[in-house]
C-alpha cells in the first residue's frame, strides 16, 4: 500500500478497475497519512467522513462494475477557496472561518461526479494572497523536502551527499510557495493523487516548483472559475497540481469545458487529450526568452535551465534567443490591477449576510469597520486600502488604467513570439530552490511576490497555459524546476514537451517507508 500512494494514478486507476485494491482501502491509507504528515500544516480541513462514505460508494461501483472512470476511487484534495457543499471554505481568513457554502464548484463537482474522493481542503495564503502559503489565519505550511516528516516517515533516491541535516528548529525549515502551498505539499507526500490550487500570478505553478511536483494552469476560459471565491477576475485560473503529467492531464479532462455558471469560460466543446508515452519533439520551436535571466536568478537554476534546452537540442528541437521586453513590467503592472481588484472584491465581507462578524452594535458603520479590521489580516487590509486608492477619481487614469495599457503589451509580447514561430517559451518558474522561513519573511509580501512571481505572472497576463516541471535537486537537496508556456488553447501541445522534459530528467521519487503508516 505505501508503494502505491506514490503510484502514477493511471496505475491505482487499472488496479481499483480489475479489483485489486478497493477504493476504501486506499482511501483509508491517505486519512492516516494526513494524520502523520499534521506537522507540514498542508490542510485546514479533513474531510475523513466524507472520503469514507465517497470510497464506500465507489467500491459498491467496483463490485458491479459500473465505475466512473480513471478517477473513481481516487483521493483527491481541494485548495480551500473553492466552495464545496457542507465543508468549510475559508480562504485561510478569520473572515470566513465559519462559511459553509451550499453549493459547489464547477471544476470540484465534476471531480466529484467522475467518483473522485475528497480528503481535505487544504491550506493557502489568505485569500490567496502571497507567494509562501505563510499569511494563511491558520499557520504557514511547511515543504516536505529537507523536513523532519521527510527523515521520518519517507525514503527516496536523493543521492547522499544532497541530503541536509535536519534540525528541530522550528524556524529552520523552507517554505511551500504560494498562495497553493497546501496542495502541492498533500500532493507531494502522497496524502492525495491530485490537487486543485488556483493560479493569478504563479500560485500553482510557483508551490509546484519548490515542491518537485507538475503544476498545470490552463488557458483563461478553458476551467470555470464558478465556486472559485476570486482574487483578481480577469487572470484568476484553476490550476492542476499531480506528481506525474499523465496525472494532470487525467485531472484536466474530467474539468474541462463549457459551463453556463461561468460567462468568462469558453464555450468551445473540450477535445480529452490522450499523451503518447513515445513523443517526438524534433519539429518544434522553443523560445527562451532573454529578459527572464535576472540578478536574482540562483547559479542552481541557470544550470538547470542550460541543461534542458541542450537536452532539447540535442533532441531535434530548434531553441532560439527571443525578446518580451515588457516582463520586467509585469510585476508592477499586475501590482496595480490585484490590487485594484482585491477592493471591489473584498467589499462584500461586511459581517452582515455571512462570515465573522465583530461585537459591535454602536451603528452599521462601525459595525463595518470593526468586523473588516478583525477579519482580515495586515497583507489584505494593505491591499483593500491600497487598491481603493489606485480607484479615486484622481488617480484612476494614473494607475488603473496605465496598468491596463501595459498589460495590453505584455499580452503583445507573447503574440509576437507565437508569430516569430515560436512553439513554446522555456523558462525557470521560480528564480532560487524554496527559500529557508527566516530569509523569506525578512521581506515584505510585495517584495516577496515580486522576486518570487517575476517568471510566472506574465503568463496570467496574457491568458496562455503555462506548465511547471520539476528537474532535479539543487546542491542542497531541494527541488528545482522549469516553465514552459504555450500560445492559448494549446494545452496538448504544452503537456506533450512537458511529458517529454519529464521522462528524460528522472526527477527523484519520494515514497514512503514501509513501516510509516504503521505508527
Amino acid at each position: 500500500m505505501n508503494k502505491l500512494l506514490s503510484a502514477p494514478i493511471k496505475e491505482v486507476s487499472q488496479k481499483i478497475s480489475v479489483g485489486d485494491l478497493r477504493p476504501s482501502d486506499i482511501t483509508k491509507a491517505t486519512v492516516k497519512l494526513t494524520e502523520l504528515i499534521k506537522p507540514l500544516n498542508a490542510y485546514i480541513t479533513l474531510t475523513h467522513e466524507t472520503a469514507k462514505k465517497e470510497a464506500e460508494e465507489s467500491d459498491a461501483r467496483q463490485k458491479y462494475n459500473v465505475l466512473l472512470g480513471k478517477l473513481d476511487g481516487i483521493p483527491i484534495a481541494v485548495k480551500d477557496n473553492y466552495c464545496t457543499n457542507g465543508h468549510l471554505t475559508t480562504c485561510a481568513s478569520k473572515m470566513l472561518s465559519n462559511f459553509v457554502p451550499v453549493y459547489n464548484a464547477t471544476v470540484y463537482q465534476r471531480l466529484k461526479d467522475s467518483g473522485a474522493v475528497l480528503i481535505g481542503k487544504t491550506n493557502l495564503d489568505e485569500f490567496a494572497m502571497g507567494s509562501g502559503t505563510i499569511d494563511s489565519y491558520y499557520g504557514a505550511t511547511r515543504n516536505l523536502w529537507n523536513s523532519d516528516v521527510l527523515t521520518r516517515y519517507y525514503c527516496n533516491s536523493v543521492p547522499k551527499e544532497k541530503n541536509t541535516e535536519h534540525t528541530t528548529d522550528q524556524n529552520s525549515w523552507h517554505i511551500a510557495g504560494g498562495s497553493s502551498g497546501g496542495s502541492a505539499v498533500a500532493v507531494t507526500t502522497g496524502s492525495c493523487y491530485a490537487a486543485l490550487g488556483s493560479d493569478t500570478g504563479g500560485s500553482t505553478r510557483n508551490p509546484a516548483s519548490y515542491c518537485g511536483i507538475i503544476g498545470l494552469k490552463s488557458t483563461y476560459g478553458l476551467l470555470s472559475r464558478y465556486g472559485l471565491i476570486p482574487l483578481v477576475n480577469s487572470m484568476d485560473v484553476p490550476g492542476i497540481l499531480a506528481r506525474k503529467v499523465d496525472d494532470a492531464v487525467l485531472v484536466l479532462n474530467a474539468i474541462a469545458g463549457p459551463d453556463r455558471a461561468d460567462s468568462t469560460c469558453s464555450q468551445k466543446e473540450y477535445v480529452p487529450i490522450d499523451l503518447p508515452d513515445s513523443i517526438d519533439i524534433g519539429n518544434l520551436r522553443i523560445g527562451i526568452p532573454k529578459e527572464y535571466k535576472v540578478r536574482h536568478i540562483s547559479p542552481d537554476v541557470q544550470e538547470c535551465w542550460d541543461e534542458v534546452a541542450q537536452y532539447l537540442k540535442e533532441a531535434g528541437a530548434s531553441v532560439s534567443v527571443v525578446s518580451m521586453p515588457h516582463t520586467s513590467y509585469s510585476i508592477a503592472c499586475y501590482s496595480v490591477l490585484n490590487r485594484c481588484d482585491v477592493a471591489s472584491n473584498l467589499s462584500c465581507y461586511d459581517g452582515m449576510e455571512y462570515g465573522y462578524r465583530a461585537d459591535e452594535w454602536n451603528s452599521v458603520y462601525a459595525s463595518y469597520a470593526r468586523t473588516r479590521t478583525e477579519g482580515f489580516g495586515d497583507v489584505v487590509k494593505e491591499r483593500i486600502l491600497v487598491g481603493n486608492y489606485f480607484l479615486l477619481e484622481q488617480n484612476y487614469d494614473e494607475y488603473y488604467m496605465k496598468a491596463m495599457k501595459m498589460r495590453r503589451l505584455i499580452a503583445n509580447d507573447f503574440d509576437a513570439a507565437w508569430n516569430n514561430n515560436v512553439d513554446l517559451l522555456l523558462t525557470p518558474t521560480t528564480l532560487t530552490e524554496a527559500p529557508n522561513y527566516d530569509e523569506f519573511i525578512s521581506l515584505d509580501n510585495q517584495t516577496q511576490c515580486l522576486i518570487q512571481d517575476y517568471c510566472t505572472q506574465p503568463a496570467n497576463m496574457a491568458g496562455i497555459p503555462a506548465v511547471n516541471v520539476p528537474i532535479k535537486l539543487s546542491k542542497s537537496g531541494l527541488p528545482l524546476s522549469l516553465q514552459l508556456m504555450a500560445p492559448s488553447f494549446h494545452e496538448e501541445r504544452l503537456l506533450k514537451v512537458a511529458k517529454w522534459i519529464e521522462q528524460r530528467v528522472n526527477f527523484p521519487k519520494l515514497q514512503l517507508k514501509e513501516t510509516s503508516l504503521d505508527e
